[in-house]
């Protein structure tokens, strides 16, 4: 289980590195398996399951280069077995949430994300 502290920290540091912008500091939370269900990613690259970390790094890479103001807010964080849910939203306005499941290093081995 992941308890409502950690899941709270684990948001505050992720939503930190994405609004730092900090590719590498984002990717420290990711295991090298990683899969990543995204509808934006379907949009972006014609495939909404990006595999791996280094297509990670690539797919987020480019994602930032082209949202230099890009800043999220912390809306909401639920937490659960071996998983949490952050609730956050963009710069824009747009409400978002992302799941991530954790392998027993505690990195992120899936992460499915929805937009309203």
């Amino acid at each position: 289980m992941i308890d409502a502290n950690a899941a709270t920290a684990f948001a505050k540091e992720w939503i930190e590195a994405w609004s730092a912008h900090d590719l590498d500091r984002i990717l420290s939370h990711y295991a090298s398996g990683i899969v990543l269900l995204s509808p934006i990613a379907q949009r972006r690259v014609g495939n909404g399951r990006v595999e791996g970390i280094h297509a990670l790094r690539d797919y987020w890479s480019a994602a930032l280069a082209s949202q230099p103001k890009l800043k999220f807010e912390l809306i909401e964080t639920m937490a659960g077995y071996s998983s949490l849910t952050v609730v956050y939203s963009n710069h824009r306005g747009t409400k978002a949430a992302e799941t991530f499941e954790f392998g027993s290093d505690n990195k992120v081995i899936r992460s499915i994300a929805c937009y309203l």
